[in-house]
């Protein structure tokens, strides 16, 4: 007589379970349109909801503008966090802990000064089991303060991240309690922003556009641009320079548009929503920064495929090989400058050129979703394993 098989809810599958998705939570100040908070953003949206679960938690975003750009697929808390003493931030760390608990928190990862003093140590005492600080600037403008205090909440991080080896070079030279916890992990580019942009031609008779993406702050080093600008207008009397952005630096650099009577000729635009259209109505895009990590607007002038200028600072050297994607001149330097723009001010066929190869690049190497895949796998490899901790930390840092 045959048996009866068992039923199939207690016949034991050699398919190995899935794992829930890791739940993550990113603290920040507060949302704009800058570099880090739209690389934030760009990977809160990207992530696949299977493997990782984000949460987003703002230190104070109060404001109109942060408001309007926090994601309405992930839970988010506005902590209205000003100052880190006070009864605010003691209620503000008791509203915090109790939604960690809620959204079952396994991984914290900090962004900026004030979102990390605030939620590391937060964070170590509530158990949060992985804690990440992401520091993707090189660092140039760290008081002895602190440099101190960041070395204090680098002992209840698991790893610092960074975004280029430029920054963890930084990282091992100021950040001395963070040697070997130290994981890279590059940016990304939306692609599908900048694509259907044509690339350069060559035409004759048309004004020529050189634009440049950047708050108006010092360490952009705009003054630089509009330097170079005097020099060459007299030369060239169809060039058109234009900078989207806006900041605390644009009194001086008004005041120094004005000293070179260039007021017809270099246009501050002002903060510009819809940079992919900015950048299509551009022949050059500049880059003249005195420091830099990995640059978002680099990646977009690449995906736009334009002809790039840009000093070697950060990571910028990686991104654009001189002579091959674009144009690499030292920091701080107007003449270097100058003459990168006139050779291709007067050679449109090597413009066309280095525009071509730095979108192929961007193409290949940057995309969004290879930059999730990446952030993807990090935090996969962050959940607890049987491996030794001295094991885990390596596979970490990479």
């Amino acid at each position: 007589m045959l048996s009866s098989p068992a039923p199939a809810s207690v016949v034991p599958s050699s398919r190995p379970r899935k794992r829930p998705p890791i739940s993550v939570c990113f603290l920040i100040d507060r949302l704009s349109r800058a570099g880090t908070e739209s690389q934030l953003l760009a990977l809160i949206r990207g992530v696949d909801r299977s493997r990782v679960r984000p949460s987003l938690v703002l230190l104070d975003g109060s404001d109109a503008e942060s408001q309007a750009l926090e994601p309405r697929d992930c839970p988010v808390l506005r902590l209205g966090v000003r100052s880190l003493v006070g009864w605010q931030a003691l209620l503000a760390s008791v509203r915090l802990a109790r939604f960690w608990h809620q959204q079952h928190v396994e991984v914290l990862q900090t962004y900026f000064l004030d979102s990390t003093y605030f939620g590391v140590p937060l964070a170590r005492l509530c158990g949060i089991p992985r804690i990440i600080r992401v520091r993707n600037n090189l660092g140039y403008w760290l008081t002895p303060k602190h440099r101190w205090l960041g070395g204090v909440v680098n002992r209840w991080a698991d790893v610092l991240l960074t975004n280029s080896e430029a920054g963890r070079q930084a990282l091992r030279r100021s950040e001395t309690s963070c040697a070997g916890r130290i994981a890279v992990l590059e940016n990304g580019v939306d692609l599908d922003r900048f694509l259907s942009i044509p690339l350069p031609r060559r035409q004759r008779g048309h004004v020529l556009r050189i634009g440049a993406v950047a708050n108006l702050r010092p360490v952009k080093n705009l003054d630089l641009l509009v330097e170079a600008a005097a020099r060459l207008v007299r030369q060239y009397p169809a060039l058109m320079f234009q900078v989207a952005g806006e900041g605390p630096a644009r009194p001086q650099l008004e005041a120094l548009i004005a000293q070179h009577r260039l007021q017809d000729r270099f246009l501050l635009l002002g903060a510009v929503a819809d940079i992919p259209a900015f950048l299509a109505r551009q022949d050059i895009a500049v880059l003249c920064s005195r420091s830099e990590g990995m640059s978002n607007a680099l990646l977009e002038y690449m995906a736009a495929g334009r002809a790039v200028i840009a000093t070697d600072v950060g990571a910028n050297a990686s991104l654009i090989r001189d002579g091959i994607e674009g144009r690499i001149v030292p920091p701080g330097q107007v003449e270097p400058l100058t003459a990168a723009l006139r050779d291709l001010v007067e050679d449109p066929e090597q413009r066309i050129r280095l525009a071509t190869a730095a979108r192929a690049r961007a193409i290949a190497d940057y995309s969004r979703e290879a930059m999730c895949e990446r952030f993807m796998q990090f935090y996969e490899n962050l959940r607890p394993t049987s491996a030794s901790p001295t094991r885990r930390r390596r596979a970490l840092a990479g």
